[in-house]
Formats: structure tokens, sequence, C-alpha cells
């Protein structure tokens, strides 16, 4: 039966030093350092300024060590037997992997984390395997016995306790083992404890006032949690805790939000990063940090194909070799092949596409030349990783931070993990080392060492058994306090509820979680609960388990952001100038797509085709939009140049004809194996149905295809191409222009002044042929049609009669000189013609910086053109 013992006498006890051989035991880490440095301020405020360090760890830990003891001791051997080795964490997942290999499940590695969870409970609350339960308990005793098998010469963290009891009569122990803030003894954990000489120990509660207070959204309430840690840290509060419930979804919001709050001007560029006041409790997945997601790209590259995306941070990445030489040469390099590879690079086709970069080339061949080397087995592939990485230059030339530091000795402990999967396999192929690498990556959670923070921001288990100066507890709605009941899948339901795990039903997650709450209220002098009301539409509503606690209300004070703050310093000059410097006479970069660019809105034809303003394409797999065109127009170019006139349409068989028009396509765009056959066959299923539609029409003879032209307008020259010009027998020419959209395509968009789609008008107005008509060819399957307006009526099928045909050209080449005489002018202004609707089709906001202008917030209206 363990005594109570108070924490003030804890402390004096723990004071005599290691003679006194008082060992404390806490259920966590964090709890464990949290009594260490108030131990350590006990000692500082006796005016101590050296003393002995007092022997607070964890449980796990604490019996980690007596195994430790007992394998180098003499008890180490019995029976002539091996003393079992404990297996490591990432030992354990790999056997259970193993064992679940052969089974059609989708997701093993998830699959065998829970198998892992599920034999710790097992063991922990002494739960008969195979006892009851539905097919997934038969299933995992199955599993449990193969694992079991698998580790009879081993042992894991699971059954380490009990295998430790049957040596302490051997062992050194403490004299006294003193249990802190322990609410959940496991019956393995409790009678672990009770071979020793037993004291246990609470954290003293604090005497205070605890409110309760609500906020019309979740930003909201933890904005303002933000700024009453500053201020309760401006007072002189030392142990300050805020509490977010959802902390692992929510980490990158808390970090920008407190960030903010604590140090206005944090994220400008160039400033000196001073240490945060706060910390956050939860790290985040190591393959997260950016060093990390380098090494493994660069792994990965090694070997097989990675997405383009990927090989972007690869080159521009200050951790590979040369980076801080060919920094500038490398971002050019980066936004050039953004043009020519694709969706997916090899780092051959990588290294052969490398210019004006010689250091760069030289590390990526280094890399190649090590890539073929055969290592079957963990450890030699552990090796070679870092043999590729060492040959990449990395961790680069500049010198690393301590965050950064950190980060990669954690790399490397990672990579001695999966060396130690050796014991376990003794062969790997390099996809699976690989794979098992990334997974130790993103299933580690990692956070540099910092300095010690006043704030504190924890999730709700991290906060068990802390006390604070003053305390904040946020999130605490009805659906996500109490947290719902999680079961573990592999250990019938029943079993979980006799055993007494908390999170085993409902019943018990509710007085888990309202022992917590009460302890909440214990932990500070100051503590607050809060909550929102809101989620975007939805009313929410407070947890039940503060429903006791009366509501106050909070004065807090008002910090200025950063921008708050440079606009009291403004010193501002307006000037209205929506005008560049007139153009000068000349052939103009971009041709008629300057006009089309300047109907939409001045300042995107003066920043694309004058400050040559444009964003970095990003490769994607298969055919984008501009590929698919470019097909389409080769398509139609070859079959009407074999073609010539309505007349062949019927005068021979045209599948020969289509054939070799799309392969021709199909070569000219650069298409390969079986995706371009499967193009072949869709172009030619494209051009047999158009034809068909061709056929329909009164005769005709094609007399231009993809004819360069030029649009002459004050003195600048913009040139053009027409996708295809008719000469009709019956008199007058067809200008054409082929199209693959959808429905949105209509004449309507040719109307001026400033017409959608100026492409058409533009070339009509400058056509030295008699016009008959002009039209959209929308060559899209099942809606194959022709589009447009004609001087005579059924000229061509679909194509409407407009009875002015002559003030038709005399507005569009009004339209076309008011368009050329803007852009002439250097008029720039930030203008869309469709307000923001026309912007989401442009690249250029950051630039022009058109939600200063317009209201970003207000709706557009739905079918409003382009």
């Amino acid at each position: 039966m363990a005594c109570p013992l108070p924490k003030a006498d804890l402390f004096v006890r723990l004071a005599e030093g290691h003679a006194a051989r008082i060992t404390v035991v806490t259920p966590n880490r964090r709890l464990a350092q949290a009594l260490t440095l108030e131990f350590d301020a006990f000692q500082s405020a006796k005016g101590l300024s050296v003393w002995e360090a007092a022997d607070i760890l964890p449980f796990g830990a604490f019996v980690q060590r007596l195994w430790e003891d007992a394998l180098y001791s003499e008890a180490g051997e019995r029976r002539g037997e091996a003393f079992p080795l404990l297996l490591t964490p990432a030992q354990e997942q790999l056997i259970w992997q193993e064992i679940l290999r052969n089974t059609e499940l989708l997701s093993i590695p998830s699959t065998a984390a829970q198998c892992r969870d599920a034999w710790g409970l097992l063991h922990a609350w002494r739960i008969p395997p195979g006892v009851g339960g539905g097919e997934d308990a038969a299933v995992f005793a199955s599993w449990a016995k193969l694992y079991e098998k698998r580790t009879a010469e081993d042992i894991d963290a699971a059954r380490l306790p009990d295998l430790v009891s049957s040596f302490l009569d051997n062992l050194k122990t403490p004299k006294l083992l003193v249990a802190y803030a322990f609410d959940i003894l496991p019956p393995q954990t409790r009678e672990f404890l009770e071979q020793f000489e037993l004291a246990q120990c609470k954290p003293q509660d604090a005497k205070g006032s605890f409110t309760k207070t609500s906020f019309p959204s979740a930003g909201q309430e933890l904005g303002q949690a933000a700024v009453w840690a500053r201020a309760r840290l401006e007072e002189g509060r030392k142990r300050i805790g805020v509490v977010v419930p959802d902390l692992a979804q929510r980490r990158k919001e808390v970090v920008r939000v407190f960030s903010r709050v604590m140090q206005p001007g944090y994220n400008i560029p160039g400033s000196v990063k001073a240490p945060m006041p706060f910390n956050v409790s939860l790290g985040v997945p190591l393959a997260d940090f950016p060093l990390i997601d380098f090494a493994l790209s660069l792994l990965e590259i090694s070997w097989r194909e990675i997405p383009f995306g990927e090989v972007s941070r690869l080159m521009r990445s200050p951790f590979l070799g040369g980076a801080e030489a060919e920094m500038t040469r490398r971002a050019r390099l980066d936004a050039k092949l953004r043009g020519t590879l694709g969706a997916t690079v090899s780092l051959p086709k990588l290294i052969g596409s490398i210019d004006h970069c010689p250091v760069l080339r030289m590390v990526l061949e280094k890399v190649f030349v090590l890539k073929n080397e055969n290592r079957p087995s963990p450890g030699a592939w552990a090796r070679h990783f870092s043999a590729l990485l060492e040959a990449a230059g990395f961790p680069g030339e500049r010198a690393l931070d301590s965050d950064e530091f950190q980060t990669r000795a954690k790399w490397h402990e990672t990579l001695a993990e999966l060396a130690k999967l050796e014991r376990i396999a003794k062969e790997m192929s390099l996809p699976e080392a690989f794979a098992f690498l990334r997974q130790l990556c993103a299933d580690t959670p990692f956070q540099p060492e910092s300095l010690e923070a006043p704030i504190q921001i924890l999730g709700v288990l991290e906060s068990a058994g802390l006390r604070f100066d003053c305390l904040w507890v946020s999130g605490l709605t009805d659906e996500a306090w109490p947290m719902d009941a999680r079961p573990n899948p592999f250990i019938p339901v029943a079993l979980q509820k006799k055993a007494g795990i908390p999170q085993a039903s409902a019943e018990s997650s509710l007085a888990l979680d309202r022992r917590i709450t009460e302890e909440w209220q214990a932990a500070a002098s100051e503590v607050i609960f809060s909550f929102p009301t809101k989620e975007e539409d939805r009313n929410l509503a407070p947890s039940p388990l503060i429903a006791g606690i009366p509501e106050g209300t909070l004065e807090l004070p008002q910090y200025p952001r950063y921008r708050d703050l440079l606009f009291r310093q403004k010193n501002l000059v307006n000037t209205q100038d929506p005008n560049g410097p007139p153009v000068p006479p000349g052939a103009v970069r971009g041709g008629t797509r300057v006009l089309a660019d300047q109907a939409a809105c001045p300042f995107r034809a003066f920043a694309r085709w004058r400050l040559a303003a444009e964003r970095l394409e990003e490769p994607s797999p298969g055919l984008d939009a501009r590929d698919r065109g470019k097909l389409l127009h080769a398509l139609m170019r070859e079959i009407w140049s074999e073609l010539k006139a309505s007349s062949s349409l019927s005068e021979q068989n045209l599948a020969p004809v289509i054939h070799r028009a799309a392969a021709a396509a199909v070569k000219e765009v650069g298409l390969e194996g079986r995706f371009a056959e499967l193009e072949r066959e869709r172009l030619a299923k494209l051009a047999d149905e158009w034809l068909f539609l061709e056929k329909k029409r009164a005769g005709f003879e094609v007399v231009a295809v993809e004819e360069k032209r030029s649009l002459h307008l004050f003195g600048l020259e913009f040139s053009s191409r027409i996708d295809r010009m008719d000469r009709l027998d019956a008199g007058g020419h067809v200008l054409i222009d082929y199209k693959t959209g959808g429905g949105s395509i209509t004449p309507k968009h040719w109307e001026g002044p400033r017409p959608d789609d100026p492409q058409l008008p533009l070339y009509a107005s400058a056509a030295e042929e008699q016009l008959a008509a002009v039209a959209f060819a929308r060559l899209r399957p099942g809606a194959m049609r022709f589009m447009g307006f004609s001087r005579a009526d059924k000229l061509i099928p679909g194509v409407q009669l407009y009875r002015d045909w002559p003030s038709l050209i005399a507005a569009w080449k009004k339209d076309a000189e008011s368009l050329g005489a803007a852009f002439a002018a250097g008029e720039a202004s930030v203008d869309p013609k469709h307000d923001l609707k026309t912007c989401q089709s442009c690249d250029l906001q950051t630039l022009c910086r058109v939600y200063e202008k317009l209201n970003a917030l207000e709706d557009v209206e739905e079918g409003d053109p382009e």
C-alpha cells in the first residue's frame, strides 16, 4: 500500500541527494521535465548555485533503466540463456507489418500500429487474449500468436515490466519510489510499482477563481487567448498555460497567432528572430522539416521518378551542394525546366536538362554513380543513404542554425533506427527500405529544443498534472468535450470496459474528462474556460462539463498588429498614374493576344507584354489545355492541307487521311508509347465526327490554314495566325477559329467595346478578303457545331444571319482601333472588365493588388462571362 507524500516533503527528501536513493516516476516525459524544473527552482530559492540533480523520470524510462541494469549485471544470464534484448518501436512495427504482409488490408502500416496498441493494452490491463469478440478479435488473436512466436527471444515495451519484475531482487533499486500525479494506473503498472517501497504524491491544488466565456468563432477565441497570455506575461506571471484540445490539427494556426501577438513583426524577411516566449507541446512529423524533406527527395530521385514539385524544391534547396554559389542560376534553371520537363522527373533526365549550373550537375552525377549499388540489408541501405547525401553535399554550404542542427541529428538517429531493423529483417529491397524510412520520418514527432518559455501551449493529455500561475482552456464545446470513446477495434469492447480502459466507452471517457476538468479548476489561481459559439453558419453549445462554471467577462488590452504600427507612422502621398510610357512604333511582342488582354484589363496587357510578368509554369500529368489545343490545330491543319476542298469529302475514303493527320499531330506534340496510341484514336474519332458536319455545308475551298497575318494600328504591328479561311463556291470567304471549350463559347463574346474574345473580330477587321461569314468551329465530341454571323441566311449550318453586315465589320474595326490606341498610349489602369470574375483567370493579382480596389468578399454572379 502506497503512503501519501506531500509535495513539499518530496522536495525536501530529493534535496538530500542520491544518498537518499529516492526516485520519482511520472506518467509522461513532460510532467517529469516540469517537476524537475520546479525542484530546481526550489533549490535555487534557497540560495544554492549547485545541487545534485533529482532522479525524476517517466515510468517507461524507469523500467527501461532497470532492464539495462539487469542486462549488464550478473543477472543478465539465467540458465545459460541469453538475456532478452529490447525491441525498438521501429522493430516492433516492422514485425507486425511482416505478419500482415500477406493479408488483403489496404493500409498495412496503420493497421500494424493499431495491432501494437492492442498488444500493449492487453498486457497493461491484463486482458486475456483470444477471449470473446467478433471476427476482428479472432483475426488479431491469430496475429498475436505469430507475433509472440517471432519475438520469443526478444522483449518489447508491452512485456518489459513483467520481465524486469523477475530480476528486481538482483538489482540495486531505490529505497523509496514516488509515483507522482498518476491518475490512471493500469494493473501492470500498479503491480510493478507495488514491488517497491512506494509513496504517492500529487500536485498541490491552487485556490483561485475560474470562469467561462465565449467567442463568435474559434479563430477569435484563439486570438484572445494569445492576447490574454501576453497580458499575463507582462504582469509578471511566470507559468502561463493555454490548452487547445485539437492542438495537433491547429498547430500551425496556433504558432502563427501567438507569434503575431507576441512579436508583431516576427515574419518580416531579414528581421532578427528573437526567441518566442511560448512553447508548443506537440511536435510536427519529422518529414515536415525542410532538411528532412530534402533528404527524402534526394534519396527517392536516386532510384525512381518523383513529381516535378519535389524536383523544384530539390534544385533550389540550401541543403544541396553549391546552393549558395549557384542560387540565382538554379532559380533561373527551375523556371526554364517548368516548360520543358514533365510532371514526373528521373535523375538522368534532370541531369541531362541542366545547363549553366556546373556544381549542381556535378553533385547530381555523383549521386547517379552511387545509385546502382546493390545493398540488400537495412543496415547497408542506411549506409548507402548516408553516402548518397554526402555525395550531394548535404547539408549544404551555409552554417546550420540551431533548429536545423538538431534536425540533422534526429535524421541520423532515424537512419540508425533503420539500420537496427537488421535484427528483424536480414534482407530488404530498396523500395522497402526507403518506404520504411519515409514512414519513420512521418510517424516521428519532433520539436527542436529551445529555452524554457513562460507560456506553455498544450493538448489535453499534456496538461495533466501540471500547475500554472494562470490557465486558459479553450475549445470546450459539447462536440469536443467530453471526447468520444475510442476503443481499440482488435479487442472486444466488453473486455475493454471490464478492464477499465478510459477510452473504451462513453461512460468511462466521460468520467475521465470530468476528472480532468476538475483538475483544470485546481491547476492555477486564475482559470478561464472558453468555447466558440459558431462554426461557419452552425451554432455551437458549451460542454456540459463546464455548465456549472460561472460566466465572466474579460478586459484585455488591444495589441496592435504590425500593419497598424506601420500605418501610424504613415507618410503617404497619393498619386493617380494609370498610364505607362507610350509604346514605340514597330512590332509588338504577343501579337493579337495583347489586344485580348487589353480588352480584359489594361493592366494585364501592360504587365504581361511590356513588363514580361508571367507566372511560373507547373508541369501536370498528361496533356494540359494548351497541349490539347496544339493537337487539335495540328490535326485540322494536316487534314485540310491534304483535302483542300469540300469536294474531297465525298470523293475518297477519309479514314487514311484522318489516320495520317492524327499520327502527324501526335508526333508534333511529342507523345510516345501507349499514350500516343490513345490520343491518335481520340483524334481520329473527333475528326471523323467533325468531317461529317463539314459534309453538310455548301461547296467551299480551304485557301488558308494557320496563315500568318499582321494587324497595323497606330504605328504598331500585331502579328496573328488565322486558323482557317474558306472560299465559298457561292462567293465570299469564311473566317474560322477552332475552339474546344464548352457551352460558354458564343458569338456574344465578340460584342464591344471590350470584347471578351476579340481574336476573330480583329482578324475580320484586318482581312483583305471579302468576308461572307465569321464563325467559331466548336470541336467537342457530341456537340460539334458552327457558331457565328454571316451576311446571307443559311450560308453555314448553325451560323446566324447578321442583316447589317457592313456595320458589324465597321464596329469590330472600331473596337480594334480603340484597343490598339489604348495600348499604344500606355494605358495600364487596373480595370478588369467583369471585376473579380475576370481576375479568376489571371495570375497577376499580387502585382496589380486588385483586391485593394475591389471587394474580394462580394459574390460573383454565376454565369457571368470571364
